[in-house]
């Protein structure tokens, strides 16, 4: 087989900004994290970009490298960061608030981390009922914010002298929202946020400020945010890497290892209960029923995808899938997601299968964070423009091309990443197939 030529990929010279909407625990920990990992006092635990290997070729190559070391992306050593924020604690502060790490990983590097200060945020408390902000931004319109925020991508690249940005949005989710004809054009975009149109919220004004300032943009939050045809269109034509949406962490990467289980054994779902508990800001924000039904839209549509009722109707036409999330202070970041499965097999006898997850949702956060910052700037340099579906490893709702269904099977969307990095950099597709280990010469 003859390898493929590969992509010209720009080398990945100089220093990274990471720009984060958002200063919570989530971002908090994921600048710990590669601080900490700098400076020798921890490993990237969790990031497959910086711990995870690729075959290459045949197996009896023997040809797996680290994936750090096969594909440009950029050192840890070369991460800048800078976050908006309502809430004005510097990042200290508010990791010290989000009691997701304990003071011996702190303390360490207080300093590092009180030097990081949010920028005032484009933020409205109707999207995100049961947060109040004093570090805020003001402005007549929305376009007013919009560029604010663009001000503040040139500041920091000014101030700071990144070489390239990237921009990922972890902070809470959003009230629900469908796209609508504000967000069928740029111009109508443009237009309504000039008017002030409640059909942009405050994510879409990072996400405009982002592409407007030619930076990748990926969505760690299940709202509608890029996924309208406005911005996807925008990050066509400035050729920027989007993508999204929600990170893939506790509960639903659990179904999205499970249920392709279940779908290769051919074996039957009856229901599928699921509940979380969970006490830091997200679950406070989860707590507004208008945030949750955003969560909860990302959170079904996994089993519908994996399973495919209409071409499986006697194993999964009747589902009865439920979830839950409730705010339990006492829990803080340490969520637990619960799930009832009830599967039947052979001649409809059914069974059973609980599921605990108590799991540092933070934790599971920080290395996604880590490797879609990465992964989108390898993009960038790459040529890769508009919807980055080889990333959807990452996100619970993956964002596709308009009238393509999400593949949400883990193990797939693994595949596809790593074939997209081989396809990168010229070599061999793996399809496992193996025959070549036992054709008779």
């Amino acid at each position: 087989m003859v390898a493929q030529a590969g992509r010209d990929i720009a080398p990945a010279k100089g220093t990274l900004g990471v720009m984060l909407v958002g200063l919570g625990a989530v971002s908090t920990t994921f600048i710990a994290g590669v601080e900490s990992v700098r400076r020798g006092a921890a490993l990237p635990i969790g990031s497959l970009s910086q711990m995870g290997t690729i075959r290459l070729g045949k197996r009896t190559e023997k040809r797996s490298p680290k994936i750090k070391d096969f594909v440009p992306i950029a050192d840890l050593q070369d991460l800048v960061f800078v976050a908006w924020d309502p809430i004005p604690d510097d990042a200290y502060g508010a990791a010290k608030k989000a009691g997701v790490l304990d003071p011996h990983h702190l303390e360490p590097i207080a300093d590092f981390l009180k030097a990081i200060k949010p920028l005032p945020a484009a933020f409205d408390r109707s999207y995100v009922k049961r947060l109040t902000g004093t570090n805020v931004k003001s402005g007549k319109t929305k376009r007013d914010l919009a560029e604010q925020l663009r001000q503040d991508i040139r500041d920091f690249r000014k101030r700071s002298g990144v070489d390239r940005v990237v921009m990922i949005w972890a902070a809470s989710t959003e009230v629900f929202l469908t796209a609508g004809p504000a967000h069928q054009s740029l111009q109508a975009f443009e237009k309504a946020m000039e008017q002030n149109d409640p059909a942009i919220a405050p994510s879409m004004l990072y996400a405009y400020a982002a592409l407007m300032e030619n930076v990748p943009f990926a969505n760690g939050a299940p709202n509608l945010t890029v996924d309208v045809p406005a911005l996807v269109g925008l990050a066509d034509q400035r050729g920027l890497p989007i993508g999204g949406k929600d990170f893939k962490t506790g509960q639903t990467m659990m179904k999205t290892v499970l249920a392709p289980a279940f779908k290769a054994r051919m074996l039957g779902l009856s229901g599928w209960y699921s509940t979380n508990i969970l006490g830091n800001r997200d679950g406070e924000v989860l707590d507004d029923p208008e945030s949750f039904k955003t969560k909860e839209e990302s959170k079904l549509g996994v089993l519908e995808y994996i399973l495919q009722p209409d071409q499986y109707p006697e194993l999964y036409g009747n589902v009865f899938h439920k979830v839950r999330i409730n705010y339990y202070p006492p829990r803080g970041d340490n969520k637990e997601g619960w799930d009832n499965i009830d599967i039947f097999g052979w001649m409809g006898y059914p069974m059973q299968i609980k599921v605990d997850f108590l799991c540092r949702d933070s934790i599971l956060a920080a290395p996604i964070v880590l490797d879609l910052a990465l992964f989108f700037d390898l993009a960038q340099r790459a040529g890769l423009s508009g919807i980055q579906e080889w990333l959807s490893f990452y996100f619970k709702s993956p964002q596709t091309a308009p009238g393509l269904y999400p593949e949400h099977d883990l193990f797939i969307q693994h595949i596809k990443l790593k074939n997209t990095l081989r396809w990168l950099m010229g070599e061999d597709q793996i399809t496992h197939l193996g025959i070549e280990y036992y054709e008779k010469v």
